[in-house]
């Protein structure tokens, strides 16, 4: 699973919109949003699109098709912790090595926090995202890295967090289904426990067009993607679940106010600047005078993108062929980003 890319913000409608100059900043602003989400639709590419302010959709495409949400398989597993912490199971002070042994002593004294922050000194990956991993070769091979200083994005670092969440409550897959998506009404997500129907199910494409097949053709363990890719992506899902989701979350129901606090509060600056902090399985920044919890993820060939704003607006989009060789490249379209611009102006 990719490292997640930073972007600038303000590359969107409104900058657009003013360097063509004033007409055409008026003329968009007359239009209605669900026309402005409308053009905002990738022509050609196969995705799911949902953007919604409260109640119905203003724009929805394709949301009952499955898709591999990569690296927002995070935010899942970081709620998995915190509703684990609720329940009395752990507390996100206790150090790693209180959950998984074998570990060499810096990172056996970090804490859950700094897992989730990803400054815990965790390597990104120790493998190919297919390689044959148990949970005890995830953490063996952790153990061998030396610790990097500071911040640095870490899908190891979360499928250590998967493995303590597993250590917990017996199976990571099986409680996050109990914990969280059955309580939002969550019925198409996860790895292997939904009965998924191959024809509601993306096949997944390289830049040539060539098929990849669908997430759970790949290589991957009986229940599951091997380590190098469990807790930290390869989670699919539904635009359906995803609003499912971001309702979940702003009306309380699967994580306490203390619980969403600690996930949506910015615990680390991602760069120098301070232009996005990392909270718990969510990038914050600044959107149209709003806090917006935002994340991506992407494979090569899968990408996903959610911009959740709490009590607010949600805007997702994913799809299974994020480039095509001389047709499209969707990787650093910002489209949720650009359409929580739309949303967040209404």
């Amino acid at each position: 699973m990719r490292t997640r890319r930073g972007f600038l913000i303000g590359g969107g409608i409104a900058v657009a919109a003013a360097a063509a100059g004033g007409g055409v900043l008026a003329h968009r602003a007359s239009r209605p949003p669900r026309e402005l989400l409308a053009d905002l639709v990738p022509e050609g590419p196969p995705v799911s699109v949902l953007a919604a302010a409260g109640g119905d959709p203003l724009q929805a495409v394709d949301v009952d098709t499955a898709r591999d949400v990569c690296s927002l398989t995070k935010q899942f597993t970081a709620a998995g912790v915190l509703r684990l912490e609720a329940d009395g199971g752990l507390s996100v002070d206790d150090p790693v090595g209180a959950y998984l042994s074998g570990l060499p002593g810096w990172l056996e004294d970090a804490t859950l926090h700094r897992l989730l922050t990803h400054t815990a000194g965790v390597v990104e990956a120790v493998g190919d995202d297919y390689a044959e991993l148990s949970r005890e070769g995830l953490v063996a091979a952790v153990g061998e890295t030396a610790p990097v200083d500071g911040y640095l994005y870490s899908n190891a670092g979360y499928g250590l967090l998967a493995a303590v969440i597993e250590v917990v409550a017996g199976s990571y897959e099986g409680y996050l289904a109990e914990a969280l998506f059955a309580p939002a009404g969550m019925t198409r997500t996860g790895y292997v426990l939904p009965e998924w129907d191959d024809a509601r199910v993306a096949v997944e494409y390289d830049a040539r067009g060539a098929s990849l097949g669908r997430p759970y053709e790949r290589p991957w363990a009986q229940d599951g993607p091997y380590w190098n890719l469990r807790g930290n992506g390869g989670m699919l899902s539904t635009a359906r679940d995803v609003h499912a989701w971001h309702r979940a979350l702003s009306e309380g129901a699967v994580l306490s106010e203390r619980s969403l606090e600690r996930m949506f509060t910015p615990h680390v600056a991602e760069d120098a600047f301070g232009s996005t902090h990392y909270g718990y399985g969510w990038v914050l920044l600044e959107l149209e005078g709003r806090t917006v919890a935002w994340h991506n993820g992407g494979n090569g060939a899968a990408y996903a993108e959610l911009l959740h704003v709490p009590g607010g607006p949600v805007a997702y989009w994913a799809t299974g062929a994020v480039a095509r060789d001389g047709e499209w490249d969707l990787e650093e379209s910002d489209l949720a980003v650009r359409m929580g611009e739309v949303l967040l102006r209404m």
